[in-house]
């Protein structure tokens, strides 16, 4: 099947980005967007209307994301060191690789029967919220995320339900990559929004690292599926010893060895970025 220019565009697109180490830009270009104003969210879903449409957009975000399964467009071959989550009680943040618009349900099939009944909750970026890309705008409004906002006072109130969430038991994912580079394997260098939060919060950050390999089936655009192996790793908490920044940097640099030494460890070859 020949592949289709769009994928090949993006693959060129990546390797140039990594030449140049632009780690967080998105490879993909972003649909425009209008800024999130704090009359617009409702992160806790204290409305009847957004405890409605949650229900609604999970029950439909399990049914699109089981059928890919069925089918065997998301492929989730192997959980390894799901005992790591297990372990942590109260509640947690978990960080994790961001190559896919699936990656995070793959996460959520992992956890989920570790999680005592309790929902993922997803840090997204404001325009996914403001203006989704399709076919996706039902589940990145109400499948419990938490977007995030150039707005002052929005971000005040993401910042308080995130300590209520975390207060409350509650699990969230962030990617700290911060990018989305599709199918891209190796780890990225990561921002430091998660482990400021796991400080200022004092709560624990577990890192998942996906590594994928070639399936024996094409998708539409002409490349193999990926199977996805999970693997959840010890949680790194932060040390109360530090100044906040101090900690946020030790948790960051944990979490990326951890990921780096998954990376080298699956793939059996050193982690390398374009010399070029």
């Amino acid at each position: 099947m020949e592949r289709s220019a769009h994928k090949t565009e993006l693959m060129r697109r990546i390797a140039e980005l990594e030449k140049n180490e632009l780690w967080h830009l998105d490879v993909e270009d972003d649909p425009e967007t209008y800024p999130l104003m704090p009359d617009k969210i409702d992160y806790l879903n204290e409305k009847l209307s957004s405890k409605i449409k949650n229900k609604i957009a999970n029950i439909a975000g399990a049914r699109f994301f089981d059928k890919m399964i069925a089918k065997k467009q998301l492929i989730i071959k192997e959980v390894r060191g799901i005992e790591n989550f297990a372990a942590v009680g109260g509640g947690k943040i978990v960080t994790c690789n961001h190559f896919s618009v699936c990656d995070n349900y793959a996460v959520w099939v992992a956890l989920r029967d570790h999680m005592g009944g309790k929902m993922l909750y997803k840090v997204i970026r404001e325009g996914n919220y403001t203006n989704p890309p399709k076919p996706f705008g039902l589940f990145m409004r109400h499948c419990n995320t938490l977007p995030l906002s150039s707005q002052t006072a929005t971000m005040k109130k993401f910042l308080r339900a995130v300590r209520v969430l975390l207060q409350r038991g509650e699990t969230i994912l962030i990617y700290p990559e911060q990018s989305m580079w599709w199918n891209y394997r190796k780890p990225k260098p990561m921002q430091d929004g998660a482990f400021a939060l796991a400080v200022r919060n004092k709560v624990p950050v577990v890192p998942v690292f996906i590594t994928m390999e070639d399936s024996d089936i094409s998708d539409s655009d002409g490349f193999f599926v990926q199977e996805y192996t999970l693997h959840i790793l010890p949680a790194i908490y932060p040390d109360p010893t530090l100044t906040s920044a101090e900690a946020r940097e030790v948790m960051k640099k944990e979490n990326y060895e951890a990921w780096v030494k998954v990376y080298e460890d699956f793939y059996q070859k050193p982690l390398v970025y374009s010399e070029e």
